[in-house]
């Protein structure tokens, strides 16, 4: 009894010194732990103070690791250069259209999803959905109100030096409906041409949108290309936001990355004319076929110096003249002089 009393009474002190030293280790703080300040836990997260600058990948951090996935458009050289040509071409269309004085000038480009692009519109705007054709997708026109009433009061003849009236609430009429359809329809048609140089496309005009919930033509996630295109008039204007999505531009992405080298980019029209000079001095071998047979392998080993192979054609069939595999000409054989020639009569037509 007395060593089972013993026993117990070590194991309960065990049990105790095991306690005490739990609850000291709660309790301490080691002298050697460190605590975050915020300009640490802003630089942690990549919203501290940046470098300076205003590209997208110079966030750091957290930041950066959620942008991994975004597109920046520094990345599409020719980009830049299309959107350059898009605001001189629309910079004459509208004088043009409005017979006024009209500025157009390209704010920014910058990159970002198009969930966070739909947030940052301000109602009320006027949304254009347009389709690439020859690309098959979609890109997005939002103009402002402030444009959209100073379009009408230049068109309709408003005076000047009063701000354009908006009057909130009231959706626009089917007069400033159309008159913005037939800018819109006139900025589409320049940013064409603006692409012409790299590649040909059309922009078609697909339809108008008061709410941006209707306007969705790609994922929240999904990354797009975005421009902010200001229009002044002397004294009234606005701003357009033209957003391309990037998988819009996925079949021209080899052809955005080019590098802008003078003002002749994509084709080259001195190498084409070159080349095509060049071509007509190339020389190729043309074969003239007189027949073709089957014939078994078995009569083949038979053949000996000497032996004839029937054509069974009379001395009026046509002979083809092909290049390689590529059927040419058609026409008769005959004899000149002491060469046997072939007198062309007309092209030869492929099989199947």
């Amino acid at each position: 009894m007395v060593a089972e009393e013993n026993k117990t009474s070590e194991t309960n002190k065990d049990w105790a010194d095991s306690i005490e030293i739990k609850e000291s280790a709660d309790i301490s703080v080691t002298p050697d732990s460190k605590i975050l300040n915020q300009d640490e836990i802003d630089s942690l997260l990549g919203y501290g103070k940046e470098a300076e600058g205003e590209y997208p990948q110079q966030a750091t951090g957290v930041r950066a690791i959620l942008n991994s996935s975004m597109v920046s458009y520094e990345r599409l050289p020719m980009l830049e250069i299309v959107f350059d040509r898009l605001i001189r071409l629309m910079a004459t269309s509208l004088r043009n259209f409005t017979q006024d004085n009209v500025e157009v000038s390209l704010d920014s480009i910058e990159s970002m999803r198009f969930g966070e692009y739909i947030d940052s519109l301000t109602l009320p705007t006027l949304l254009n959905v347009f389709k690439a054709e020859e690309w098959d997708n979609y890109g997005l026109m939002s103009l402002d109100s402030s444009l959209v009433y100073s379009m009408v009061d230049v068109l309709l003849g408003g005076r000047r030096g009063t701000a354009a009236m908006r009057i909130e609430g009231r959706p626009y009429t089917t007069i400033e409906l159309n008159i913005v359809k037939d800018m819109i329809q006139l900025i589409l048609s320049d940013l064409s041409t603006a692409f012409d140089p790299i590649t040909s496309v059309s922009f078609a005009f697909d339809r108008l949108e008061t709410n941006p919930r209707f306007a969705a033509i790609s994922r929240m996630s999904n990354a797009v290309i975005v421009a902010h295109l200001r229009i002044d008039m002397e004294d009234r204007g606005g701003k357009i936001d033209l957003m391309i999505p990037y998988a819009t531009l996925e079949p021209v992405r080899e052809l955005l990355l080019q590098m802008f080298m003078g003002e002749r980019f994509g084709r080259d029209t001195i190498w084409e004319n070159h080349l095509m000079n060049q071509l007509w001095d190339t020389e190729v071998e043309v074969k003239a076929v007189l027949k073709e047979k089957d014939i078994k392998l078995a009569e083949i080993s038979a053949w000996e110096k000497g032996s004839f192979l029937p054509l069974d054609i009379p001395p009026t069939e046509q002979v083809n003249v092909v290049c390689g595999d590529v059927p040419l000409f058609k026409g008769a054989m005959g004899r000149k002089e002491n060469h046997i020639v072939i007198r062309v009569e007309g092209k030869a037509e492929k099989d199947g």
